[in-house]
């Protein structure tokens, strides 16, 4: 009976979820309300529009998918954008800062909640040092290399799991975006606004000259023309076939990382409710158009084969004889990665600032400098842990370990979405008996109800953890089919065919289930069919992830998960909050035991 009680109040404490009155006095905000809808969209342009329009386009384009990068753009950006409009309706609900940590927090619990928190702060922490990375060898590469010369002979670091040499540069850049951030949302919000006016200057330069300057024909090179010894593939539009778009679009998604900054200024947006939702749509819609774009005029310009994997665009004008459209693109591509490291940078003290303001992590991460009205601490730290990640580690090392974090949290988010629809928010009870019958109806709707019970909701909890389970097992072996021979071959074959039936039935009766009736600013289209395709896409691009990214990840991940077992779950506010009331009714009635 002991050990029962036991079990039933540790699930009760990791599966508490989060409460919070919807108003706050005026006056009395930790955080200023100052974002607009064009703060926003700004933001997310800039977070968004970096590294994967100046460096990641010619990349993929030269060895992955060659004109077809277009494609690969576009798929990508349709998988971010299921994930997008889920993030929009999450945003619409809980206009709290925090992003995916205090959705999942409210509408899971708070072990779950925790590691997603966790996650993303992992998650940003490591795509904004892969910015300042980028950036730093984007300058020394147009400058001769005299950093990576200097150290390399000077201060050599011959560690396998490290870079070649420390990367001073990345690491000041760093400090110098996080003096910006910890200043003042609006200021550092005005600043990423002149840097996103100039990046999207930039790009539409680049743009109308390479509509000019660009050749038809260079979408459709043959195969006889390619130089011998370059790898090429079969010439023409999609050279590498539907499996090179594929898997360039797997590698654009990096490029579309960071929209979800919008999510976590809840509490600095005037009107969250509204201008947060439209502004993760507007930016997604920015963004695809401008990638597409430069991806397009890009290989128009110049042969796919020769694109420069590091500095494309400047290396394409310098060929072309036009040294001043190349200096305007290089100072452009400067400013512009340096907005996206802003925005990278923007997210991750709100993050730490949340659960610390929740008790779950150290109380100092939630002090706010009254004069500026930002976590000038958790500012600072985030600055400096940064700054070590982006100097010591290559950027190779760091692109691989950037998404998983991002992909878990758009994971969750989804699930979340599929929760939350089918929740039971009826006060008058519909039960059934508990019959054979009652099973069937219970299980494939045969009643045609309308509105949401106790049943529905359970019935429904059952199929998205199903959905879920089977989408891991379908992407873990169609990952691993081609790489299997004979009986193992054929074994994973029947089990994609299971997963896939599973999948689909439970899709199938998802669709039969009520949802709830709410009033909601923004309602993610196509319910259950968006956030299950969103959840399948999700976890296949999570499984293309190699091992050690995993083994990162998950070290990562350890930290974390120590630091709440130890710290979190004892001085969880929330904890407090829910053993006050528990109190209070003892007192009340002492015959009550929990």
């Amino acid at each position: 009976m002991r050990n029962s009680l036991s079990n039933r109040t540790l699930y009760q404490t990791l599966c508490r979820k989060k409460t919070f009155t919807e108003e706050v006095e005026p006056g009395k905000e930790k955080l200023k309300r100052v974002l607009n809808i064009f703060d926003l969209t700004a933001l997310g342009i800039g977070s968004t529009l970096g590294c994967g329009v100046y460096v990641l386009a010619g990349t993929v384009a030269k060895s992955i998918a060659g004109p077809a990068v277009v494609l690969s753009f576009i798929v990508a950006a349709i998988v971010s954008s299921f994930s997008g409009v889920c993030y929009a309706e999450f945003a619409g609900r809980v206009p709290k800062a925090g992003s995916a940590y205090i959705y999942s927090y409210v509408t899971v619990g708070e072990f779950i909640a925790f590691f997603i928190g966790w996650t993303l702060y992992i998650e940003h922490t490591i795509g904004t040092a892969s910015v300042a990375k980028a950036m730093t060898n984007y300058l020394d590469a147009l400058l001769g290399d005299p950093q990576k010369r200097y150290f390399k002979k000077h201060f050599p670091m011959h560690v396998d799991f490290l870079g070649e040499y420390p990367d001073f540069a990345s690491f000041f850049f760093v400090i110098f975006i996080a003096l910006i951030v910890a200043w003042g949302v609006k200021k550092s919000s005005t600043l990423n606004k002149a840097f996103t006016l100039l990046n999207l200057l930039t790009l539409g330069t680049v743009v109308v000259s390479g509509f000019f300057l660009g050749k038809l024909s260079n979408w459709f090179i043959p195969k006889s023309e390619i130089p011998p010894g370059v790898d090429g593939g079969d010439g023409g539009f999609s050279p590498f076939g539907w499996n090179g778009i594929i898997a360039g679009a797997a590698r654009c998604f990096y490029g579309f990382i960071g929209f979800d900054s919008i999510a976590t200024t809840g509490e600095e947006t005037k009107d969250p409710k509204r201008t947060i939702p439209l502004a993760i749509i507007l930016s997604l819609f920015f963004v695809t158009l401008a990638y597409s774009s430069v991806a397009s005029v890009l290989t128009l310009m110049w042969p796919y084969y020769d694109q420069d994997p590091d500095a494309p665009l400047p290396v394409i004008y310098e060929n072309m004889g036009m040294p001043i459209i190349k200096y305007m693109v290089t100072c452009g591509a400067v400013f512009a990665l340096m907005t996206t490291l802003l925005g990278c940078l923007f997210p991750i003290p709100r993050i730490l600032y949340a659960m610390s303001s929740d008790g779950l992590l150290f109380k100092c991460l939630s002090t706010v400098n009254e004069k500026t009205k930002t976590p000038v601490l958790a500012t600072m730290i985030c600055g400096i842990g940064t700054g070590l990640l982006s100097s010591m580690f290559n950027l190779e090392q760091l692109v691989e370990m950037t998404s998983i974090g991002t992909l878990m949290s758009y994971l969750m988010v989804c699930v979340c979405i599929l929760i939350l629809r089918y929740k039971n928010n009826n006060s008058v009870s519909q039960d059934l008996d508990n019959s054979e019958v009652h099973i069937i109806y219970k299980w494939w709707n045969a009643s045609n109800t309308g509105l949401t019970n106790t049943d529905s909701q359970y019935v429904s909890r059952v199929l998205i953890l199903t959905y879920t389970f089977a989408a891991f097992v379908f992407c873990i072996c169609m990952t691993n089919v081609n790489y299997c021979e004979g009986y193992l071959q054929l074994s994973l074959t029947i089990v994609i065919g299971i997963s896939i039936a599973t999948l689909l039935i439970s899709l199938f009766m998802l669709c039969r289930l009520p949802q709830a009736v709410e009033n909601l600013s923004f309602r993610v289209p196509f319910v259950p069919l968006v956030p299950c395709l969103s959840i399948l896409l999700n976890i296949y691009l999570m499984m293309e992830l190699n091992i050690k990214t995993w083994m990162r990840f998950g070290i990562g991940i350890v930290v974390g998960l120590l630091i709440y077992a130890f710290y979190g779950v004892h001085n969880s506010l929330e904890g407090f909050k829910q053993q006050a009331i528990k109190d209070k009714e003892h007192k009340q009635d002492p015959k009550i035991s929990y």
